[in-house]
């Protein structure tokens, strides 16, 4: 770590700056790296990715004048989000590594900058999880994920290293960590307003799926597009004592963490839901734990096509 052949760089700088080349043009190190002018003279780097709690220092940028950044702020926490990040992750290494060279780096550059560097792989040269993490590991020996990147990093390689917003995995995991956010901050921040989707009964089309209704009003309340099913605890199939939806704009679900939900049209009360599985509402009539929980009750309900 902390080689350059470069002339300018000091010995001095050798023990304490941890950067490695992956590739060409792409390095993995951590924050005393991107925060040493010498050093980022010393390897030319022209783009910096930062996914840390903190951007980085001002000076950096003040002296560096050309010098492209990127921050991601993200705890190195296996709750945290890490995977709707990678496509812009992705697409601003490629930029870097195209016109001058990149370091992407966390605090130690051990796990979530690590896992940026994975996945680039991984997306790069159609690599597996395991091969990638060979990969990179074999540039940079002190690579270790947490087991949240882990888990996230193998459904990026199951949904073919893109984004699938469709993904029921990936959709829970993004209201996962949204109802994380709302424990910490008693309601939704902005950049989590996608979990909520669209009220799918505003403007009625002709749906290529059942429907579902308030059976007081007949207004359409969901989709089967919008279904999160989970399993019932004593017969281990998918439970059909509740509906499980994602949240949906009717709800009224961003400023609260549990409460009732009520049709949107005549008001009756048709399920509850909750963000945090603190709340005893969490817990389905089959019994398991679900949260974030935006529950139906089928008595309130009728299923139409």
């Amino acid at each position: 770590m902390g080689t350059c052949k470069s002339k300018t760089y000091h010995d001095e700088y050798r023990n304490h700056i941890s950067i490695d080349i992956i590739e060409k043009n792409l390095y993995l190190g951590g924050l005393s790296a991107a925060r040493d002018i010498k050093t980022l003279k010393c390897y030319k780097i022209t783009h910096i990715l930062t996914i840390d709690t903190s951007p980085l220092p001002n000076y950096i940028t003040t002296k560096l004048k050309q010098l492209n950044t990127k921050f991601i702020r993200l705890s190195d926490y296996p709750k945290e989000d890490l995977l709707s990040h990678l496509d812009s992750c992705i697409s601003f290494i490629n930029d870097g590594v195209y016109k001058g060279k990149v370091l992407v780096h966390c605090f130690c550059g051990i796990s979530r900058s690590a896992s940026v560097i994975i996945a680039y792989m991984m997306r790069k040269y159609s690599l597996s999880y395991d091969e990638a993490l060979r990969t990179v590991k074999s540039k940079r020996g002190i690579v270790f994920p947490n087991y949240g990147f882990i888990c996230q990093l193998k459904l990026y390689e199951e949904m073919g290293f893109r984004i699938d917003v469709k993904n029921i995995q990936y959709k829970l995991l993004r209201l996962s960590a949204a109802g994380d956010k709302i424990r910490q901050n008693k309601m939704l921040p902005i950049d989590y307003f996608d979990v909520i989707k669209p009220d799918t009964g505003e403007n009625p089309i002709q749906f290529e799926s059942n429907v579902y209704k308030c059976r007081e009003c007949k207004r359409i309340l969901a989709s089967e597009t919008n279904l999160i099913p989970h399993q019932d605890q004593s017969t281990n199939q998918i439970c059909n004592k509740t509906y499980s939806l994602e949240p949906l704009t009717w709800m009224n679900v961003r400023q609260s963490r549990q409460g009732k939900l009520n049709c949107p049209k005549c008001n009756c009360e048709i399920g509850l839901f909750c963000w945090v599985a603190e709340y005893l509402e969490c817990q389905c009539l089959c019994g398991a734990q679900v949260a974030p929980a935006f529950l139906l009750l089928p008595s309130k309900i009728e299923i139409t096509n």
